[in-house]
């Protein structure tokens, strides 16, 4: 077997790339008065939280590392390094991205380390950054178990997710409109991602793709950027904080909060835990499917339009 495969770190490799994106990006915006918005404390706020992300990759990557070994160790199959197994990784990965991009919006306990990631009410390259610090309590590594299983070797599986990544950084722009028809139609672009980030009811838990929106149209979850809806970035309701702590943590001693109330039943206990996010055992919060069907008892007009059924 391929035990001792090195992939270089591509998203260390492409911090260059990043910084020099983020000033032509501000040169742009400054000098045409269009494509976004840069608040000074917002932006510096995402910075920290990505050297803090980093930081927690440091000092906890081994944890993911040492379980993807574990199955290597057990798996008779290795797929080998071929450039067509390393794209059918990528592609493959894609795949896994979505879905625990999907599950991060929809089970309370992923959201904890997502949420922040969604904090920032500006959309700029420098959002890209504002990454979580708390990834590895989710255990959502395990949904990269399969890949291994079948015969990905884990450094392979690592290098296709941090290309994954670097393509997910540019399109966190408002520099950018739409691209070429066929682009979109297949491609994540800054449309497509722009409107996940909305908080607009229509642009709640959509387009989750990384880099291949067919995901999204495949599974349900696709919405359109629409002209005649503007996003409004953030959370439903935002921090109002640029607090790195508060933003990293906020959501993780909610569920603390929320799960020992007293007089729950252990089955509303978990809810607050693993429930899609706004759950509540007294219906005093509302879900974002709640407040989609909120939206549509005012404007029904909207109903079987993008982003409402």
């Amino acid at each position: 077997m391929t035990d001792h495969l090195t992939y270089p770190d591509v998203v260390q490799l492409a911090v260059p790339f990043f910084i020099i994106a983020i000033l032509v990006e501000l040169v742009w915006i400054a000098t045409k008065g269009r494509g976004g918005r840069y608040e000074t404390r917002d932006a510096v706020t995402s910075l920290i939280m990505g050297a803090g992300n980093v930081t927690s990759g440091i000092l906890l990557g081994f944890i993911a590392w040492g379980f993807f070994m574990v199955l290597w160790e057990i798996t008779p199959l290795d797929l080998g390094t071929s450039w067509w197994i390393v794209l059918i990784c990528f592609v493959l990965d894609d795949l896994r991205y979505y879905w625990v991009h999907r599950f991060g919006h929809r089970i309370r306990w992923v959201w904890a380390s997502h949420v922040n990631h969604h904090s920032s009410q500006h959309y700029n390259l420098t959002t890209a950054l504002r990454q979580t610090w708390t990834g590895t309590f989710t255990f959502m590594m395990v949904v990269r178990a399969p890949l291994i299983l079948v015969g990905f070797h884990p450094a392979m599986v690592l290098f296709c997710g941090g290309l994954n990544l670097i393509y997910q950084f540019w399109i966190h722009t408002e520099a950018i409109n739409r691209l070429p028809r066929w682009v979109e139609a297949i491609m994540n672009t800054p449309s497509h991602h722009r409107a996940h980030h909305g908080r607009n009811p229509r642009y709640l838990d959509c387009n989750y793709a990384g880099v291949l929106i067919i995901w999204d149209k495949l599974f349900g979850t696709f919405v359109p950027e629409q002209d005649d809806d503007k996003v409004d970035y953030g959370l439903v309701h935002n921090l109002g904080t640029f607090n790195p702590l508060r933003i990293a943590f906020h959501e993780w001693v909610g569920i603390y909060r929320d799960m020992t109330q007293r007089g729950l039943t252990v089955r509303e206990r978990l809810m607050y835990a693993f429930a899609p996010p706004g759950w509540s055992h007294d219906g005093s919060r509302k879900s974002s499917d709640e407040l989609k069907q909120a939206h549509l008892r005012r404007h029904p007009e909207d109903k079987g339009s993008a982003g409402f059924s």
